[in-house]
């Protein structure tokens, strides 16, 4: 109840989000005519033009504050906004109705605790302020009787929400089950096949076999959009060296930051308040004894490291007798205790950091790089002006290039293709609107983040375009021996399972076998030879749903967990790889062990949950059937050409 809540924002409301078109289907949703300001209703609940309006106009800031510009009425139409807030008031609806028909409500007490205790009404000292109060209502177009009227309805459709969804609990074969699945363990063994273990390599094709997979794989060999944009732009090291900067100035700078040009030695230090200079001396004792480390008395303090952390520090910061056993360590230590202001403390000295001594010479070429960069954007910011006048005028960009510092450029530009340079296409905000500038728009100023400013026009764009088989026959090349590698190399990855397979039921031992029996070496088997060719594989031991295997795809794991008995080998590819997985054992998960419990207690809640839903969602539609739901479409297109 914390958050402000309006018509069409309330608990219950944002609870029905995932609802999207609830209640929109199968319940004889009708129209009907009458009044403009009745959007819709359910029973005899009504939902006002003004409500609709404002939810909608709700959701929209919601968007244009996610993407950062605008969210137009287009934008939301063409993504079903208008239908999911609708769905969203009439789910609201159907609770007040089936609340006013069983006469549910709360009291002015409740009212005035929720109002009271939204931090959007505080003011700052914390508290209740009536002033805000009446400020953020305005904002809403609401009066105090409406805002109170709702946050009545709003606390009733909670109490039925309770009411409807408490009493659900998740089954418990179910959360076992589940945490069976997500703890069992298993042992495998796998094997990656590759090129060098086929008989031969695949060879080349001709051009006649590659033109036709250059064809029929037309998309891997396609060249992306491309935009072709003319730019001028300006940065301030375009300006370095147009900046003149004199000795006095720099040597101002170098005054202004001599904190970082002259430091004494300073070292990192901790102090550690002890209750009494007993008790003080106790800890040094039993640290100089190596009984216990200083690390153990600030646990025992109920303190952590950066509780006691004191930072940099020199000798004339840390004064008195702790500064000069501190900085009398040569290397970290603790020392101590000593009496502060705070009590008997131990001082532990953590690292020793030699002093700094830049002389202005040293500094200067910095200061005049810096100095200079920071000129040159004060510089920029005086000429954006002329910049932008220049464009409102109809100056092209070529006539920027021409007439002003600006300097002139063109680019390829493919949003989906990462720099490889420091060209202007390295900036974020180039390529932000780069990617979204349309033909015939006029040029604007943009800024850059280090200070510069730029302008973009959009030439031309080229579409996909399938690269001619003579500039990528090498790609085409490759790609097509890639394909037939994998695919031979899959043949032979079941025929190695299968083999596998057979080599073990060979293996099982003969019943009934005298013990004693002497027993001749057999000569190998065709499964026996075949199997001898399989790579050695690598075992991997408990491992679980969520674990991963060094060197090998994500992918291989689920596979691994697909197979159903021990013993069992096959072959799973795997982005573009090929491999051999045998299950060796599998380890079911013990109920009583401590990630069992944290498991199932995780399985239960969403299990609960879900249940919950399930049954709020059964429950409105239920209401909504049984009182009757309309919809005005004038009213609502009414409604929404109302909303920017």
């Amino acid at each position: 109840m914390a958050n402000l809540r309006t018509k069409g924002k309330s608990t219950i409301v944002w609870i029905l989000m995932g609802m999207l078109i609830l209640g929109l289907g199968g319940f004889g949703v009708t129209n009907f005519g009458g009044g403009q300001t009745e959007v819709g209703r359910v029973g005899e609940t009504k939902i006002t033009a003004e409500d609709y309006s404002r939810s909608l106009q709700n959701q929209l800031n919601a968007f244009s504050r996610q993407a950062g510009q605008q969210f137009t009425m287009a934008q939301a139409q063409s993504i079903g906004l208008p239908q999911q807030v609708q769905a969203q008031l009439l789910g609201s609806a159907a609770l007040s109705e089936d609340a006013r028909r069983i006469g549910l409500s709360v009291g002015d007490q409740r009212v005035a605790e929720v109002i009271t205790s939204a931090p959007s009404f505080r003011g700052p000292n914390g508290q209740f302020d009536r002033v805000a109060y009446g400020e953020m209502l305005r904002r809403q177009g609401m009066n105090e009787a409406e805002f109170e009227a709702e946050i009545r309805e709003d606390e009733a459709r909670l109490i039925l929400q309770r009411a409807v969804t408490e009493g659900a609990p998740a089954p418990a074969p179910m959360v076992d089950q589940t945490v069976q699945w997500q703890l069992e363990s298993r042992d495998i063994t796998w094997r990656e096949l590759t090129a060098d273990q086929l008989a031969e390599p695949v060879a080349r094709p001709d051009d006649e076999t590659l033109q036709a997979w250059h064809q029929a794989n037309a998309e891997r060999f396609t060249a992306p959009e491309l935009r072709k944009i003319t730019y001028a732009w300006l940065t301030p090291e375009m300006l370095e060296d147009e900046v003149e900067l004199d000795e006095d100035a720099l040597r101002a700078e170098y005054d202004r930051r001599i904190d970082e040009f002259q430091q004494p030695e300073r070292r990192m230090i901790s102090r550690l308040v002890m209750p009494d200079m007993p008790a003080a001396e106790a800890a040094k004792a039993g640290l100089d004894a190596g009984d216990v480390p200083f690390e153990a008395l600030v646990l025992q303090r109920g303190l952590t490291l950066d509780d006691i952390d004191l930072g940099e520090l020199s000798q004339a910061e840390l004064a008195g007798e702790a500064g000069e056993a501190v900085f009398a360590l040569e290397q970290p230590g603790v020392v101590g205790p000593f009496q502060t202001n705070l009590g008997p403390a131990l001082f532990s000295m953590n690292a020793i950091l030699e002093p700094v001594d830049i002389s202005f010479e040293q500094a200067q070429d910095a200061l005049r790089g810096e100095a200079a960069l920071a000129r040159a954007g004060r510089m920029i910011e005086e000429l954006t002006s002329d910049f932008e006048d220049r464009l409102a005028s109809g100056a092209t960009l070529e006539d920027l290039a021409e007439e002003t510092q600006m300097q002139a450029g063109q680019i390829d530009f493919d949003a989906q293709t990462a720099p490889q340079h420091t060209g202007i296409d390295g900036y974020q905000a180039f390529r932000e609107r780069a990617a979204a500038v349309n033909e015939g728009d006029f040029p604007q100023l943009y800024q850059l983040d280090d200070g510069g400013v730029f302008a973009l026009r959009l030439d031309e764009i080229v579409p996909p375009t399938l690269k001619p088989f003579d500039t990528v026959a090498d790609e085409v090349a490759e790609d097509w021996i890639a394909s037939e590698t994998r695919g031979m190399l899959q043949v032979q990855a079941e025929e190695f399972a299968i083999d596998a397979e057979s080599l073990a039921a060979t293996q099982a031992p003969a019943p009934n076998a005298a013990e004693d029996a002497t027993v001749e070496e057999p000569e190998q088997t065709e499964a026996q030879q075949a199997a001898a060719a399989i790579p050695e594989g690598r075992t991997l031991e408990g491992l679980t749903r969520d674990g991963w295997i060094d060197g090998a795809p994500v992918e291989l794991i689920s596979q691994a967990f697909a197979i159903a008995e021990p013993g069992t080998t096959q072959a799973v590819t795997a982005q573009g790889r090929v491999f051999l997985v045998t299950l060796d054992a599998v380890h079911a998960a013990d109920p009583q062990s401590d990630a069992a419990s944290e498991a199932a207690s995780g399985v239960s809640e969403r299990l609960q949950q879900s249940l919950q839903d399930d049954l709020f969602d059964y429950y409105v539609r239920a209401v909504q059937a049984k009182q009757g739901m309309q919809l005005n479409p004038s009213a609502i297109a009414a409604a929404e050409s109302m909303v920017q």
